[in-house]
């Protein structure tokens, strides 16, 4: 590697860098306020809280490293032209490919971390966050319930807590049951506590309280007074249960194994689908930088600025994002259509390196200046 391409790129891995961490803390900020009220309404612990927002991070980076590598690909080409360097290293005699070998080095670097995102790490982490929302939303008294609030605590059930004390202990207790379609039951209680039930379904603890049944349909009152009571609520999410994975949560082997026969059509191609994205999508990094480095640097250097060049990279990078999104939607629905999840990232990428590497007779002249 030559002291040109080392120049160039320290300043491309600086910019990377910088906008990936800007963007990825953007983007936990907007991811972060789905989980605030865990914490502030919910008694959750800023360890849970810091916990499931990582979880949704690495899915957002294989969007973000792309993008983050466009935008510094433009900016650091643009400041070279506009700064004149491009025109003293071209009059030394570097050609179109050896100016863009630094994007395209940069590129191969960020193509080999998509692929363990998306290979990897992705799969394990979307996993991990479904079993921490099963876990949740079945951890009734250390999640869901607000003191001095009416909680709605799985189908048919609302409970009410004035205080809960720091071992766990709740006190003044109300509970609104309406389960069953024959009778309503409320239960109202000094003291109680929450455990899990032999099912794995919350189960609620009362000490000095009443018990009171209402018939819906002979509205009669049964009253029951208690010294103990244990009520069990409905479990609506046990996490011991089997639970079914969609195809984020799918090893990216178990994508190419499945067969029709045990996942369903509809299944099936969404499997196929998500595992040939899962290896296309990291093309995109030399499809961004390719195409940035194709509208920088091929034409005429002008004084003026390149702003024209500029919207040009811009609006093809945004092109061929939405043709990748529609390439995956039309996959979906008809597998023959696979091929073109590939075709997308690559004709971009080998349509820009032959305009930068065209014989002669195909190039602009460069002259050092233009009006």
């Amino acid at each position: 590697m030559s002291g040109i391409d080392r120049y160039i790129l320290r300043q491309l891995v600086v910019g990377m860098v910088l906008v990936t961490l800007g963007l990825t803390f953007i983007l936990w900020l907007t991811q972060s306020l789905r989980f605030v009220e865990l914490t502030v309404n919910k008694g959750a612990s800023i360890g849970l809280f810091l916990k499931l927002t990582l979880l949704v991070m690495p899915n957002f980076l294989t969007v973000i490293l792309p993008v983050a590598l466009f935008t510094v690909t433009v900016f650091t080409y643009n400041k070279l032209i506009s700064d004149r360097e491009l025109v003293v290293l071209r009059a030394a005699g570097l050609s179109h490919m050896a100016l863009a070998r630094p994007a395209i080095i940069l590129a191969g670097f960020s193509f080999i971390l998509g692929l363990f995102l998306n290979i990897w790490l992705i799969p394990i982490t979307v996993e991990e966050f479904h079993k921490m929302q099963s876990l949740l939303r079945s951890n009734a008294s250390g999640i869901m319930l607000q003191e001095g609030q009416f909680n709605q605590m799985g189908s048919g059930i609302t409970v009410y807590v004035r205080a809960r004390s720091p071992d766990g202990e709740l006190k003044d207790i109300i509970i609104h049951d309406r389960r069953n379609q024959d009778r309503t039951t409320t239960v109202i209680a000094e003291r109680g506590a929450f455990i899990k039930g032999d099912k794995g379904a919350p189960k609620v603890l009362l000490f000095n309280g009443t018990r009171e049944q209402v018939s819906r349909g002979l509205h009669r009152l049964s009253l029951l007074y208690f010294d103990n009571y244990a009520m069990e609520f409905e479990d609506t999410s046990d996490v011991d249960e089997e639970r079914g994975r969609d195809a984020r949560e799918q090893p990216t082997d178990e994508l190419f194994t499945a067969t029709e026969e045990e996942v369903g059509p509809v299944q099936f191609r969404q499997f196929r689908v998500e595992g040939h994205q899962r290896l296309a999508s990291p093309l995109y990094h030399f499809s961004f930088a390719v195409v940035a480095c194709a509208c920088l640097l091929i034409g005429r250097f002008n004084r003026r600025g390149q702003a024209d060049r500029l919207i040009v990279a811009i609006g093809l990078m945004i092109m061929i994002q939405a043709l990748a999104l529609g390439a995956s939607n039309m996959a979906r629905r008809d597998l023959a259509m696979v091929p073109f999840i590939y075709i997308m990232p690559l004709v971009p990428s080998l349509i820009g390196l032959w305009l930068m590497a065209a014989p002669s007779w195909l190039k602009t002249n460069h002259p050092t200046a233009a009006p």
